[in-house]
């Protein structure tokens, strides 16, 4: 990182990144209330950083051990924002935020009607954000794959029962990418790209999403250690997008005979990432235990460990629903999870009072 000085010009801060550029790298340029901080985005190993630390204007230049360092706190601290968590706005919905933000919605957009019927029963349980699969990455090639492997025509009217779905109960909507060539196509209907566990490890993906300047949702791949998904979320991050919500979403259990539930949800995790990054991060208990049963007791749990918001898959008839029934529960019980979820927000939030 190169560290300006209080009164570094305009000029001397471009002088400092056209520098950057000769070595072949690119420069993240944050400016703080006090401070301006320059991140320096590729190898290296191929800057000489005695070089950068006399250039005028320049205060300091110093290396940062973390493979993350554009979306850690010591970054975030460097320019004077010591322990401000990033809040991300979407529409008039604060993500990392005073409260908590729920997502929900079907797990796959199966028609106009089940969409529509869901988002008014979700929006009225208190959800702040409908979600909705169109294109659905799935384990076996004879699973539904979402209504957008229909092909173009058929992937852009569920893309755009979706925008109307959320302009009618007036909710922000997010979807997820599955694959490079359906950027485009998904950002213009969704107001937060999602990238799926499944891709966590995908960097063009990440890399062509960041580009879209909308927020990113990332899904922690189940086999991925903290520090691999925060240096994944870096490739966002260095594409100049910083509007990243972090999503916890359970790991390989460890052990031997019968697993009780789908992945485990690793609610250390919530806490452990909030002390390296000032990115919000949720938690997604559907996905993590596979288990409508066990929902409301890890949504609670969630909210508890410090998680800003849950997202949580939600249909009428979830025995009837096309794609993880098993795991998806009613809105009157989404409302019943919502409730209790805000009142130990509410709780938190006095203790520490």
């Amino acid at each position: 990182m190169i560290i300006m000085k209080a009164g570094a010009t305009d000029a001397e801060v471009a002088n400092v990144v056209e520098e950057i550029k000769k070595y072949g790298l690119r420069a993240d340029v944050s400016r703080g209330e006090f401070r301006t901080v320059i991140g320096l985005v590729g190898d290296e190993r191929k800057i000489p950083f005695s070089h950068f630390a006399v250039l005028p204007g320049v205060k300091e230049a110093m290396m940062v051990e973390t493979p993350y360092k554009l979306i850690s706190k010591e970054y975030s601290k460097l320019l004077g924002e010591e322990d401000e968590p990033r809040v991300i706005k979407v529409g008039n919905i604060s993500i990392g935020g005073d409260e908590p933000v729920f997502i929900a919605g079907p797990c796959a957009v199966e028609s106009r009607q089940q969409l529509f019927r869901i988002a008014e029963g979700v929006k009225k349980a208190g959800a702040h954000i409908l979600r909705g699969g169109v294109f659905k990455p799935r384990s076996s090639v004879h699973s539904f794959q979402g209504l957008g492997a229909g092909g173009p025509e058929e992937a852009e009217e569920a893309l755009s029962w979706l925008r109307e779905a959320g302009q009618q109960f007036e909710m922000p909507v997010i979807t997820e990418i599955r694959g490079e060539t359906q950027v485009d196509l998904v950002a213009d209907y969704v107001d937060i790209l999602q990238i799926g566990a499944r891709n966590m490890y995908d960097q063009d993906l990440l890399t062509r999403a960041a580009r879209k300047n909308k927020p990113v949702m990332l899904k922690r791949h189940f086999g991925a250690g903290i520090e691999e998904f925060l240096s994944f979320a870096e490739y966002i991050a260095a594409e100049g997008n910083k509007d990243i919500i972090l999503c916890e979403r359970g790991i390989i259990p460890i052990g031997k005979g019968k697993s009780y539930t789908r992945y485990t949800l690793d609610l250390a995790a919530v806490p452990a990432i909030q002390k390296e990054t000032y990115l919000p991060i949720l938690a997604d208990p559907s996905h993590a235990t596979g288990r409508r049963d066990l929902i409301f007791n890890m949504s609670c749990a969630s909210i508890a460990a410090g998680a800003s918001g849950l997202m949580i898959e939600t249909h009428y008839n979830p025995a009837e629903a096309m794609v993880d029934g098993q795991q998806m529960i009613t809105p009157d019980e989404l409302k019943e999870v919502i409730q209790a979820c805000q009142s130990i927000h509410r709780l938190l939030v006095k203790k520490q009072k």
